[in-house]
């Protein structure tokens, strides 16, 4: 809309895509960022902090946005998506990629680090979410691309409260997919596997206090995942691409080849429990009543 706008009124049309993408500074975000400008897009490109973003800016010039913004400060992050729609003219794909992990079990983690990742996890995604929609709304296009995990599919243990912010992240997105469809707007949930990210980093892992009784299970647990192999993320933005440039864009898409064969074996597990326990679930039902 905003092209064809700009074509009545002879300017000349940018071109590209508009994206607004939290957690630009390292990672997944960084890596998409980068990728996205180099392909001639334009980046509202958030951190926390502004110092990891100004190499951005004298790489890509106008390009790029460079903005400031904690998503777990509203009225942050309604200003950023503001200024980042009023500078380009318009944002075609809002990619909320900010979070974080916490590490320990059930028993282990206090609730106040439950909550302080649910910050970032699911309030701040609904931050961005909720102050990007009524402007897509009012443009008539949009994508909004959530950045979950395998794990927003399939738990494990120690890392349970992390997993639990991204079963939400995955309800959240799957109903607003729905809702604003008749709106032209379309979801995507982007689910990566065990990638050689900074996700690991002490910037992106929170330790819970331990408990000694879970010491030796937590330290082989996390010896476990160490010893996984990780993909290379700087393979993933053509699949990214791929995605935001689709006509008809997946309301899921997996990253990497891992997540398919471990997923399809858990979901296999479970209709085979849901199967074998049919009789009881079936015997609960009572008796059914005519509808009137």
């Amino acid at each position: 809309m905003a092209q064809e706008q700009a074509a009545g009124n002879g300017m000349a049309p940018t071109p590209g895509k508009v994206w607004f993408i939290t957690g630009a500074s390292r990672g997944f975000g960084r890596i998409w960022t980068e990728a996205a400008l180099q392909r001639g897009d334009q980046v509202a490109a958030t951190a926390r902090s502004l110092d990891s973003l100004t190499d951005l800016q004298a790489t890509y010039g106008a390009s790029v946005l460079p903005l400031a913004m904690d998503v777990t400060q509203p009225d942050q992050v309604a200003a950023a998506v503001a200024q980042a729609h009023a500078h380009f003219g318009r944002l075609d794909v809002v990619l909320n990629n900010a979070g974080y992990s916490l590490v320990g079990t059930i028993e282990e983690a206090p609730a106040a680090d439950v909550r302080a990742l649910y910050e970032t996890n699911i309030f701040g995604t609904l931050a961005v979410l909720q102050a990007a929609l009524p402007l897509l709304r009012a443009q008539g296009h949009g994508h909004i691309v959530g950045i979950s995990s395998g794990l927003g599919l399939v738990s494990l243990p120690v890392i349970g409260y992390y997993c639990s912010s991204k079963w939400a992240f995955e309800a959240i997105h799957e109903s607003l997919a729905t809702e604003i469809k008749p709106f032209g707007l379309r979801v995507t949930i982007v689910e990566p596997g065990a990638y050689a990210t900074e996700f690991g980093s002490d910037q992106s892992l929170r330790l819970a206090p331990g408990l000694d009784v879970y010491a030796d299970f937590r330290a082989g647990f996390l010896e476990r995942l160490k010893g996984g192999e990780g993909g290379d993320p700087r393979a993933t933005p053509p699949a990214l691409f791929a995605v935001v440039d689709a006509a008809e864009p997946p309301l899921r898409l997996f990253l990497g080849s891992q997540n398919l064969p471990w997923v399809r074996g858990v979901y296999a597990e479970r209709l085979a429990t849901w199967e074998q326990w049919a009789p009881v679930a079936d015997a609960a039902q009572g008796a059914t009543r005519a509808s009137h």
